[in-house]
């Protein structure tokens, strides 16, 4: 199995339309949000192509491959536009061997739920991509949208035996494997 991982689209049609096209070259099964869906927030500027009702209809389309969490900037009310769960702060997944803690990043941290070795971390909010190994493994794919820290605008592929992050060219510039 292959997930697509995002984070922090921010409303924005412009890098959500790349993204796709990353997902659709990737072949993954499923796409997983890690929040911040349509709301550019009150600390970002506005992203390019900033659309959220298009962004919550192209989304829409994938509503039966998206697994989809709650970032601090999303609200009850982006919900009523999307048909795909996205109010839960975090959601457990199985790939392989490996249980994954999927959330934003606003809420649980490293330190602040429980994993036993060799377990994945999962999350966004920090818009800087991470590739980490611990006694868990910490991942972040940064943002599709918002890059931070001069990095690029960036997703994640996780695998059963590896987690690679690529720019929206398909170029992987952080990469493990377990």
């Amino acid at each position: 199995m292959k997930i697509f991982v995002i984070s922090d689209i921010h409303g924005s049609i412009y890098y959500l339309d790349k993204a796709l096209e990353c997902f659709k070259r990737e072949e993954a099964d499923y796409i997983l949000i890690l929040g911040d869906i349509l709301y550019h927030g009150p600390r970002n500027p506005l992203p390019k192509d900033y659309n959220p009702k298009l962004v919550a209809e192209k989304l829409n389309l994938y509503k039966e491959k998206i697994i989809a969490l709650r970032g601090n900037c999303d609200s009850e009310v982006d919900q009523m536009l999307l048909e795909f769960p996205i109010m839960s702060d975090f959601t457990n997944l199985f790939l392989g061997d490996k249980r994954i803690f999927a959330t934003h990043g606003h809420l649980f941290t490293e330190e602040k739920f429980p994993m036993s070795k060799g377990d994945i971390l999962i999350s966004g909010h920090t818009h800087l991509p991470l590739a980490e190994k611990k006694d868990i493994y910490i991942f972040n794919p940064g943002s599709i949208t918002l890059p931070k820290g001069g990095n690029s605008n960036s997703y994640g592929i996780l695998t059963p035996s590896s987690w690679k992050i690529k720019d929206l060219d398909g170029q992987t510039f952080k990469s493990i494997e377990y």
